[in-house]
């Protein structure tokens, strides 16, 4: 008889649902996909609803309900720092208590209430602290038997950063930094000082970060004063903020503003405010700092455990330049980082941990991961294309032979055309992996602010990531292992790269961002790196196969792949989903399972069906 458990993250951001069947992880998704509703931090209702489904169960055969932390502790959490900080923070005070005592601090009725209004509740309601988690979710999904494990994020009931060994199917917590002293948080300040929003901005700060100007004295200065006066960096990675610059604790906002404007001689910028290389240089300057914690961190961990493997977990694991910083610095023999490493991973983690330390059950390592590419989401098929076909009256062209639709997707993409590609099963976390992504050539010089400006509508400065035939990788980067999952920064090869002049005082971000750097421009960041994605045809064979072909015509096995959506939306989850974005934007194609649809082919009377209708 199967043992179904069923973790769930909700109520702060990215609400999530996982089901683990026999202590294998068969579906996951976020809320956001099916509510449309970016960072949806509502209970997942209907990623619930989708997870039992694809196990084909009920409600009623659920035998453990996790959620991924725990509620009274971030009671306690709360009432000691409002205690702590007195007479500070009475405002928040009035604002956060009574939510607590209404909601919150009765969250398993909450739960029990939610659930029940999607069928008979037969089990059992369980807690895991937020870090296990994160640490579970990283873990035991990974392809060691034994390995450090480091989560890093804002802070769950107490601890912002831990360090645990995992072993078998047990994990020792072995050190714990609580609150207020978070590295997550401290990098969230300047996300929200730089006028980006908090807990989903902080990749934009990141990706703002090689515009700063290394060796500018602003930039130096920026740095010292972080390490002088904002926070304390100890040799083993742990931190010590200086409270009085940061209101996180009590207030309403992230940042003390005035102590901050005096300090850095910058005032707060505001959203969608012009971006000066003042701006640039801190987000330098942080981004930096991060990274020297993180490295020390790693350092302390591999001391503590004396483990080579190393797996990653927790909001700052998104942070792919310090992920790479980690791989090149050589602490570490392997490195392993969970796909959905913010809260929407804590719901597959809840689920681990209750398998494998609540139940003692015997883990079975699995390669390359456990995660199956993290293609955990719902996948739809040929009778759900045609519904969409007929509710817009979809014009487009049906390829019975695989092959020949990886052919002519291959040399439109080569012809300078955007795609977007829909296949199979949705990603599980922030990150489309060749699934629900947009394609377009990285060789051409234009495709980025094509991208940026006329098809995802965002900031121009974004970079973007290069898929790549895994077997190929190292031909085009300088990165020694796998990165399936899009979590790694490394240098574009130096024979690949053009030298280019720039005088930093001069040149305006957009003049340097649109500056040609190597052979494969629109996936080349400004400091000549790129974050890239692996793909292997055991997890994405279609994906893999589009690839191959694209580089049998062109000679270069290499993508540009962003995610399926427009800025402000979550990622496409559906047919429906995708073919609105299409229309809405300056894509070019649409490729929906075997379907290939034109912005062209949009105006004609009848659809053209190429060869007989197949099978899904």
């Amino acid at each position: 008889m199967a043992e179904c458990i069923l973790g769930i993250s909700a109520y702060y951001h990215d609400s999530a649902a996982a089901l683990l069947v026999n202590g294998r992880l068969v579906a996951a998704a976020q809320e956001e996909r099916f509510s449309r509703l970016k960072h949806d931090a509502s209970f997942p209702t209907h990623a619930v609803e989708y997870v039992l489904s694809e196990a084909g169960i009920g409600l009623h055969q659920v035998n453990s309900i996790v959620f991924y932390e725990k509620p009274l502790l971030k009671f306690e959490r709360l009432l000691e720092t409002y205690h702590a900080f007195v007479p500070r923070g009475i405002t928040s005070f009035l604002t956060a208590i009574p939510v607590w005592l209404k909601d919150k601090l009765f969250l398993k009725k909450i739960l029990k209430n939610e659930l029940e209004g999607l069928g008979r509740l037969n089990c059992p309601i369980l807690f895991t602290e937020h870090h296990l988690s994160h640490a579970a979710g990283a873990f035991y999904p990974s392809p060691f038997e034994e390995a450090a494990i480091l989560t890093i994020d804002g802070v769950g009931e107490w601890a912002a950063t831990t360090i645990s060994k995992g072993t078998g199917n047990s994990i020792e917590v072995l050190k714990e930094i609580h609150f207020p002293h978070s590295a997550g948080l401290l990098y969230s300040a300047f996300t929200y000082y730089t006028g980006f929003r908090v807990n989903s901005g902080e990749y934009k700060l990141m990706g703002l970060a090689p515009y700063g100007i290394e060796d500018a004295m602003q930039t130096q200065d920026f740095k010292a004063k972080i390490l002088d006066r904002l926070v304390h960096v100890h040799e083993d990675g742990s931190i010590c903020l200086n409270m009085e610059y940061f209101d996180f604790a009590t207030g309403l906002t992230m940042t003390c503003n005035n102590k901050w404007k005096a300090l850095f001689g910058l005032p707060p910028r505001q959203p969608e405010a012009g971006i000066t290389q003042d701006h640039m240089n801190l987000a330098l300057a942080i981004q930096q700092v991060l990274e020297i914690i993180m490295i020390r961190l790693a350092r302390h961990a591999r001391e503590i455990t004396g483990c080579s493997n190393l797996v990653l977990s927790g909001g700052v694991a998104l942070n792919c330049v310090g992920n790479g910083k980690i791989l090149r610095s050589g602490i570490f023999t392997n490195i392993w980082i969970q796909p959905a490493a913010g809260d929407a991973g804590g719901a597959a983690g809840a689920a681990l941990a209750a398998w494998h330390i609540g139940m003692d059950r015997v883990r079975e390592v699995v390669e390359p991961d456990a995660l199956k590419g993290s293609f955990l989401g719902p996948e739809y098929h040929k009778k759900d294309i045609e519904k969409i076909i007929l509710q817009y009256d979809a014009k487009g062209e049906y390829y019975t032979s695989d092959e020949q639709l990886y052919h002519e997707t291959a040399r439109l993409l080569a012809d300078g055309n955007v795609i977007g590609w829909f296949q199979g099963r949705m990603e599980y976390g922030p990150r489309a992996l060749g699934n629900r992504s947009i394609l377009g050539d990285a060789r051409n010089p234009e495709m980025q602010k094509k991208l940026n400006l006329k098809i995802k509508y965002r900031e121009g400065f974004r970079p973007f990531a290069p898929a790549v035939l895994a077997e190929k990788a190292a031909e085009y980067f300088d990165l020694e292992c796998e990165s399936p999952y899009m979590l790694l920064v490394a240098p574009v090869i130096h024979s690949r790269q053009f030298h280019v002049e720039e005088n930093n005082k001069e040149s305006s971000m957009l003049q340097k961002l649109y500056r040609q750097r190597s052979d494969i421009p629109a996936v080349t960041h400004i400091d000549y790196s790129a974050r890239i994605q692996t793909v292997h045809h055991e997890t994405n064979p279609r994906f893999y196969a589009l690839l191959k072909e694209f580089s049998e015509q062109t000679g270069y096995p290499v993508l540009v792949n962003t995610s399926f959506n427009v800025r402000g939306e979550p990622i496409v989850c559906d047919p429906g989903d995708a073919y609105r974005c299409f229309m809405s934007t300056e894509m070019d194609y649409l490729v929906m399972g075997n379907f290939l649809f034109s912005k062209n082919e949009q105006t004609e009377q009848s659809t053209f069906i190429k060869g007989a209708k197949g099978s899904d």
